[in-house]
């Protein structure tokens, strides 16, 4: 039995398949199977059981899971320990927490995850990092401008990356546009999208997106304007595809969810190395909230 293993059954019962729990560790799925099995072996029991497409724990399995929770908490505390300050008390906390997000995501961390911490948290300074996309988070918390990055996943393997939730992307359209719900993916074909610019990351990960589901809309309207996209919405220049809670209670556009539906995991990323115990705290305030 080591780390790895136990690491691998946590984040397949967080994640239900093992090809969720093998993209969010960014390691090949058979190897993360094969890892599973082998454990199942060496303790002589069966961790998890088919549930339609995915898994689901067996009683044993459940028990263990709990253990192998608290293996890694024991494990991450003491890792914690090795990062406090030099000179400093065992677990004393840093003054600063370094946190970048990208544009689509700050309004997650500035408005929600950031306030409540501090609320516990008073003496700590807290500075955001804005990043225009994955590529410019992974680049300021890899030469560590920032401690943690809230940002879509997946991300490269040599960053460490944590899941807090997945986000339904849905259609928001003018009123007028007649459509049924849910809108069958093969709708986008052709249909008028407000889009980000052409050439920068937020366009780059949307068009392979678009490619991964085989559609080819038309761009309505390019800009980089965050602020701009609804009001084009409404004006009727076109439909947008955005995370529901973020426009869940916007006026003047219609919601409509996809078929299939499209998910987003967001998540917390860091470099793997040791973090600072303020910067621990947040990730574990994260992880609960």
């Amino acid at each position: 039995m080591n780390l790895r293993q136990l690491r691998y059954v946590v984040a397949t019962a967080d994640h239900g398949t093992m090809t969720a729990a093998a993209q969010a560790l960014f390691v090949a799925q058979p190897a993360l199977s094969r890892a599973i099995r082998e454990l199942e072996r060496e303790l002589g029991v069966e961790l998890f059981a088919r549930a339609g497409r995915g898994v689901a724990l067996t009683d044993t399995g459940e028990e263990i899971v709990r253990y192998a929770r608290d293996a890694l908490r024991a494990v991450d505390a003491i890792t914690a320990v090795s990062a406090s300050p030099p000179g400093g008390r065992p677990g004393a906390r840093a003054g600063e927490l370094r946190v970048a997000s990208t544009l689509t995501l700050e309004p997650e961390l500035t408005a929600r995850l950031l306030p409540a911490f501090a609320r516990d948290q008073q003496a700590v300074r807290v500075r955001v990092l804005r990043c225009d996309g994955r590529d410019a988070v992974g680049a300021v918390v890899r030469d560590g401008r920032a401690d943690l990055a809230l940002t879509d996943l997946p991300v490269p393997g040599d960053l460490a990356a944590h899941p807090l939730e997945q986000r339904e992307i849905v259609l928001i359209s003018p009123p007028a546009l007649n459509l049924r719900e849910p809108v069958p993916m093969s709708a986008l074909d052709g249909m008028r999208l407000i889009m980000p610019s052409r050439g920068g990351p937020r366009r780059a990960e949307l068009d392979a997106l678009l490619a991964r589901l085989g559609v080819r809309p038309v761009p309505a309207v390019e800009s980089d304007d965050r602020a701009s996209w609804l009001p084009s919405v409404r004006a009727g220049r076109g439909s947008l595809l955005w995370y529901r809670n973020q426009v869940e209670a916007a006026e003047g556009v219609v919601v409509r969810s996809l078929m299939p539906p499209i998910t987003a995991t967001i998540g917390l990323v860091h470099a793997r190395r040791p973090l600072t115990p303020v910067a621990r705290d947040f990730l574990a305030f994260a992880k609960s909230h």
